[in-house]
């Protein structure tokens, strides 16, 4: 009893050390949620101060007094510039993930089971190119898309995003690990290498690509500096960008624009969080 006791106290402890981390985290969400149903008169109050725009000091309240809708009302009623950068990102991130699929698919399934000559080499590759940074590709990059005349065009996000390794080296992870013995027998019973791949490959490797997808979503969702150096006019700007040219006075219209930014990538990690918690592990498994 005594030894339950302890365990119990155990875990009590690592819960209760775990909660301050816990409270950083999801303070900034709270306020963003909060302030996107604060009227303006108590949100320049609550942080108005911080900003310069109000006098006296800065004070946070845990619930508007007055809750309102005239902020979401404001956003999407009055702000058509919020629709067309909104749009531009689900766009841009749907496309990149289509491609992603439609390339990365076959790239991995090639990379995992196929045996040729440079094929550790290539791997090798994929995974170096992975770990760059985007400045370290951002010269090159931009004198492509400067001949193929994508510069400031969807296509200069799109393309180099379909093209990404990171999917690749998840979904090639989880190709690795489908027994040889089955797509060998698939072999024997006469199936084409193309069946093998949508017949076996993707139903037995779903997990990983799920887990690359809901990856892809993130990156592409939230991608601040390919838009920043490739992208000029306000029309083809995603959010990540759109929310970075708020005015001061507009608290009130970029939280609640935060908010909506925020809630899809909410409903995607939901959905996809087991797949992508295996990702990361099956991703981690050195070669």
């Amino acid at each position: 009893m005594d030894r339950k006791k302890l365990h119990k106290n155990e875990r009590i402890g690592i819960s209760l050390l775990l909660l301050l981390p816990a409270l950083l985290v999801w303070w900034p969400l709270w306020f963003m949620l909060t302030s996107a149903f604060m009227p303006a008169d108590e949100l320049t109050a609550t942080i108005g101060p911080a900003l310069g725009l109000a006098g006296g000091d800065s004070v946070w309240h845990l619930f508007p007094s007055w809750p309102t809708l005239l902020p979401v009302l404001s956003l999407l009623l009055d702000t058509p510039q919020f629709f067309v950068v909104f749009w531009n990102t689900v766009g841009q991130t749907f496309a990149q993930m289509a491609g992603q699929l439609l390339v990365g698919i076959p790239a991995a399934w090639a990379l995992s089971v196929l045996r040729f000559r440079g094929r550790g080499f290539l791997r090798l590759l994929y995974l170096a190119l992975m770990l760059m940074p985007f400045t370290a590709t951002m010269v090159p990059s931009y004198l492509i898309l400067r001949v193929f005349g994508w510069i400031d065009t969807v296509w200069a996000i799109i393309v180099p995003g379909v093209f990404s390794t990171f999917p690749v080296f998840i979904m090639q992870k989880w190709f690795d690990n489908i027994p040889n013995a089955i797509i060998e027998a698939a072999k024997i019973d006469g199936a084409s290498p193309e069946g093998i791949l949508w017949r076996i490959g993707v139903p037995l490797g779903a997990p990983g690509i799920l887990a690359a997808m809901t990856l892809s979503f993130f990156e592409a969702w939230n991608a601040v500096e390919q838009p920043m150096t490739f992208l000029r006019r306000p029309e083809n700007w995603p959010l990540a960008l759109y929310l970075g040219n708020f005015e001061g006075a507009d608290i009130g219209a970029a939280m609640t624009a935060s908010f909506f930014t925020l809630l899809p990538a909410v409903l995607i990690f939901r959905f996809g969080q087991k797949y992508l918690e295996q990702g990361i592990q099956m991703g981690a498994v050195k070669e």
